[in-house]
């Protein structure tokens, strides 16, 4: 009788068959533990090339498309699908390119705009702040988004630095522009989102765009004909000085708008905008990155912590932006029942503190923290695709390749790269803190800012490493670990970040210095436990015979100032230290911070509750320690 196994005699494999089951095994180890980010990286890389082989056949076809001409295919496309969800309302991407229509016919019959002229926005997050972008983007005019935490003198600067025919204002800044308009170029034609004005001379746009064409305008007014044109001037404090308009052009923006998709969001994702629009962060990669995959934004007003979770489950948000201060303002919040009740996949961001980020997936449950790392007017980014807690992206041999950077020796002293005896730059090592350059080429242009040369050529670095080569100085230092992961060290130079936003020392010293009884003022940062970035604080020489007129600093600084640039700490001095360059000393300032236990100059700080600069007594300033004073 025949057993089962002589009916059906089992296959014996040929002998390699194990060898080979084994050397793949083996080569999965090794991999996992020579080369553990090996398919992560190489997932990412192939989106890059890919994003990037995409533009390079648009160019080669002759083809120039840019973030504007795909919202217009997409309002044909899908005319009904939401774009914008405002304070409830929803605004369809029809909607939004009739509205945005409106507005450039207005302009098409009432101003003399010519195809690259400039207008000035000066408006607060709401929905019509994106219908007069895209309006002007339809005129093939370049719209300068202007921040309104600026105030007089700065905001001044900023308009004059761009060179508007038109000045775009929204109805909640009236009080701003009430300000400035005596002051105003009379060149400058100004717009309030109103249906009427009591300014003289001042032209209201609401009642115009309601009886407006929802016609498009000729095509050839915004058709471009080079993606390194200029689209928009976003303003940035850079490392010294007044704002500077940075430009940014067609090709930036399609950059910028990649980034959503690149971390993995899709068409179906509702993203949840509450950062300022006047923001690259909001702008480019929110509302950019909208465009870019066809999806819906939640837009809202302004940041609020105490309504944040309660906005994602009521719009079924599934991606959210933050920057570091903003994460940390949700983990303050009080502990409240069913936190992880809600959609929320990916936060897509910069700046969180790796205590912070910690508590933030743990509070808030499995949400993947993208963390990315760029300049408005830079030529390079890093994201962070694996998730590495702390890290701002991740480099490698191949990234280098298409996006060349390096990290380089710096003095802190003479605030200046160190260059050896050849007049060479010098790399720093793995593990070292050095400043971040990018090469300047024809495929990562560095387009400078608008209306100042110096401050353009300011920002490059020639003779780096050979003759002729030309790297764009981020300003920013950063360490590159044995794992080529990158982390955000610290800023250079005159500045310091401070609520999400770039500080720069010089602007606040020149508004403290218009007193009368102020002879000098250093202005710096210092670390204040549990926060993001560093506060303001100003050390003051008085004049001869003068006395600290408290009252008049704090009219001063929030009068000229944007909330964030006020100095929290005051600290007046006998003499000013200086470098051996006669520079202002800093790093002991710096070092010494604002301790009243240990410092023995008077010390004052800013009470917003009082309105007022106090003097900073130790039961103070362990109060701003525990975090029962809030900044």
């Amino acid at each position: 009788m025949r057993g089962w196994d002589d009916l059906y005699p089992l296959p014996v494999p040929s002998s390699w068959v194990p060898g080979a089951a084994v050397g793949i095994l083996s080569l999965h180890f090794i991999q996992k533990l020579l080369f553990p980010y090996f398919w992560a990286d190489l997932r990412y890389l192939l989106k890059v090339l890919t994003y990037g082989l995409r533009m390079e056949m648009y160019r080669l076809q002759g083809r120039v498309v840019t973030i504007l001409d795909k919202f217009v295919k997409l309002a044909e496309k899908q005319p009904h699908k939401p774009f914008l969800i405002y304070e409830g309302t929803v605004h369809t991407y029809r909607d939004v390119d009739r509205r945005s229509n409106r507005i450039a016919q207005v302009f098409l019959q009432h101003e003399a705009l010519k195809k690259g002229d400039t207008v000035a926005l000066l408006m607060g997050n709401e929905p019509d702040f994106i219908h007069v972008w895209f309006g002007l983007g339809k005129l093939g005019c370049v719209v300068a988004f202007l921040n309104f935490n600026v105030r007089f003198r700065s905001l001044l600067h900023c308009v004059s630095s761009c060179e508007p025919k038109i000045l775009v204002v929204g109805a909640d800044l009236l009080g701003t522009l009430e300000e400035i308009l005596p002051k105003l170029q009379k060149d400058v034609s100004v717009w309030i989102m109103a249906k009427d004005s009591t300014f003289p001379n001042v032209h209201t746009l609401l009642d115009k765009i309601e009886a407006a064409s929802e016609d498009p305008v000729p095509v050839n007014r915004c058709s471009a004909n080079n993606l390194k044109s200029a689209v928009l001037y976003i303003f940035t404090s850079g490392t010294t000085g007044l704002p500077k308009a940075a430009v940014i052009s067609h090709l930036q923006i399609l950059k910028g708008a990649a980034g959503l998709w690149a971390f993995g969001v899709s068409s179906e994702d509702i993203i949840y905008i509450t950062l300022p629009l006047y923001h690259s962060a909001a702008s480019l990669l929110g509302i950019g990155g909208c465009i870019q995959l066809g999806a819906t934004c939640v837009l809202k007003k302004k940041f609020s912590a105490s309504q944040f979770w309660s906005d994602c489950r009521r719009y079924n948000v599934t991606v959210i932006q933050y920057i570091g201060e903003l994460c940390r303002y949700l983990c303050n919040q009080p502990v409240k029942e069913g936190e992880k009740n809600h959609k929320v996949r990916l936060a897509v961001g910069n700046g969180v503190r790796n205590d912070v980020w910690r508590e933030f997936l743990e509070r808030f449950g499995a949400v993947k923290i993208c963390e990315f790392y760029g300049a408005t007017e830079g030529n390079i980014c890093f994201m962070n695709h694996t998730g590495k807690i702390g890290s701002v992206g991740r480099t490698n041999f191949f990234y280098k390749l298409f996006f060349p950077f390096d990290l380089i020796k710096y003095d802190f002293q003479k605030d200046e790269p160190i260059r050896n005896k050849h007049g060479w730059c010098e790399k720093v090592k793995k593990g070292e803190a050095g400043l971040l350059i990018s090469k300047v080429n024809a495929k990562n242009p560095f387009f400078g800012y608008a209306g100042n040369k110096r401050h353009t050529e300011k920002k490059l670095l020639s003779e780096v490493f050979k003759k002729g080569d030309l790297y764009f100085n981020t300003g920013d230092l950063m360490v590159q670990d044995h794992d080529n992961f990158l982390y955000f060290w610290d800023r250079i130079g005159d500045t310091f970040r401070w609520k999400g936003e770039n500080v720069a020392t010089t602007e606040v010293s020149d508004v403290i210095v218009m007193l009368d009884f102020i002879q000098e003022a250093n202005v710096y940062g210092v670390s204040v436990p549990d926060h993001e970035g560093k506060a303001g604080m100003a050390s003051l020489i008085l004049k001869h015979n003068a006395s600290l007129d408290l009252e008049q600093m704090y009219k001063q600084v929030v009068t000229y100032l944007p909330s964030y640039a006020c100095p929290l700490f005051l600290r007046v001095q006998e003499k000013m230290e200086m470098t051996g360059t006669f520079k202002q000393q800093k790093f002991r300032l710096v070092d010494e911070g604002f301790n009243p236990s240990t410092i023995t100059d008077p010390l004052y700080f800013l009470d917003n509750s009082k309105k007022a600069y106090v003097l900073l007594t130790k039961e103070l300033h362990d109060m701003i320690l525990s975090g029962k004073i809030k900044l």
